[in-house]
């Protein structure tokens, strides 16, 4: 038997020794071994104590591996083996392909897209990073970037495009987080800290611009009355009103959704903010609507077809449409903002309970205790709510009416 001390005066193996080595382990000393198998495959073995517990690490086919590099390979792993550290993954991390932003990005978004629930959001969330964040960290690997690459892509929107830049920080900050997550980068995520290094910005108003409450009537008068807008869009914009939804519930709306002998409207959980079935009453009046907009359809007997479709056939009306509609009119609102209309109306003139209206317009009740209260949906209480307000909108007065007072409570 060769005797051996240190690392290798006498080597137990040798190029030759490798080459012509019988099946089983052939030591080479500290802890590395020769491995060959029956079938005369040939790969190295390093036998180590790592923080406490053996392990057994291959190095690779001595095809690929020198004798001289497999024993290298192992010194370096026993100074880190030594030092408290794990040489595997030492070793992995050194292997590992550390991704592009602009890689990263696109990885990120693929994989979420389809969790999204607005297209329109799909899109715009790829096409502000490659506008503003490509051209400058796309090309940076993500372990790489820190707050002051962040910075730097942030600047020159951060005060003239503040919306904007909300937006793509939170984006840059989502394809971190997700580097994290796939160990390509440590530490804190840049983007949480580094407004602090930049310029204040003016506080803005981040509320829908709202129309008064009372002049939601002459508001709708004046809307039949315009010659320069199509006679759906009339409908789709007073319909939007008069159910108090988010616009892209309505013009998504089919006409499946709706059993108009029952004077509701089932809107699916998938077209839901909060992603839950939302049951709308519907007043007289929208009843109408509906039954107007029938008549109107391109295809009036298709369930599946959508109640107000946009120009192109198939595709529903876009949010401009009714954007240009109060533009055409000379309004400082947003079809979003009538929600706030009529919760301001629901608050000023009724004695509406605060979780009616709110369910009305399916907002989350926040209080866990409240919420399981109130499992059910209050539907003859909003059905009440939705008629009065639909009647004030067609010009009705009324004084404060009490909810429960139902239809005989209206002024």
């Amino acid at each position: 038997m060769t005797k051996r001390t240190g690392r290798h005066p006498e080597k137990a193996l040798t190029a030759v020794t490798v080459r012509n080595a019988k099946p089983g382990r052939h030591a080479d000393g500290n802890g590395l071994y020769l491995e060959v198998d029956e079938s005369g495959a040939r790969r190295w073995l390093l036998r180590i104590m790592v923080q406490g517990k053996r392990r057994d690490i291959g190095l690779g086919s001595t095809s690929l591996v020198s004798l001289a590099e497999a024993r290298d390979t192992a010194i370096a792993m026993r100074k880190v083996a030594r030092a408290g550290g794990d040489p595997l993954a030492e070793r992995q991390k050194a292997l590992r392909v550390v991704p592009t932003f602009e890689t990263a990005a696109r990885t990120c978004h693929t994989e979420h897209k389809d969790s999204w629930k607005n297209g329109k959001h799909t899109d715009q969330w790829l096409t502000t990073l490659e506008t503003y964040a490509f051209p400058m960290i796309g090309t940076m690997t993500v372990d790489r970037i820190g707050m002051p690459e962040v910075r730097d892509v942030l600047l020159p929107i951060w005060l003239e495009k503040p919306e904007t830049a909300r937006r793509v920080r939170q984006r840059i900050g989502t394809v971190l987080d997700w580097a994290a997550t796939k160990a390509f980068r440590e530490g804190e995520n840049p983007v949480r800290s580094v407004a602090k290094g930049l310029p204040k910005q003016k506080d803005t108003d981040k509320h829908f611009a709202a129309l008064p409450y009372d002049e939601v009537p002459s508001f709708l008068t004046q809307l039949r009355e315009i010659d320069q807008t199509g006679p759906v869009v009339k409908l789709a914009m007073e319909f939007l009103i008069l159910t108090a939804v988010r616009s892209g519930e309505m013009r998504g709306a089919t006409w499946r959704e709706f059993d108009l002998g029952a004077k509701l409207w089932t809107i699916p959980g998938e077209r839901m903010k909060g992603g839950k079935v939302h049951v709308v009453p519907l007043a007289p009046r929208a009843v109408e609507i509906l039954q107007e907009a029938r008549k109107l359809a391109r295809k009036p007997d298709d369930d599946d077809a959508l109640v107000f479709e946009g120009n192109k056939p198939g595709n529903p009306m876009s949010d401009m449409t009714l954007t240009m509609v109060l533009r055409r009119m000379e309004m400082k609102a947003t079809a979003h903002g009538f929600r706030s209309t009529f919760r301001d109306w629901t608050a000023e003139t009724t004695n509406t309970p605060s979780d009616v209206a709110e369910m009305a317009l399916a907002h989350t009740i926040k209080n866990k205790v409240e919420a399981a209260y109130r499992r059910g949906d209050l539907l003859e209480k909003r059905r009440v709510l939705m008629e009065l307000w639909a009647d004030f909108c067609q010009g009705a007065t009324a004084d404060v009416v009490p909810i429960t007072a139902g239809r005989k409570g209206r002024g």
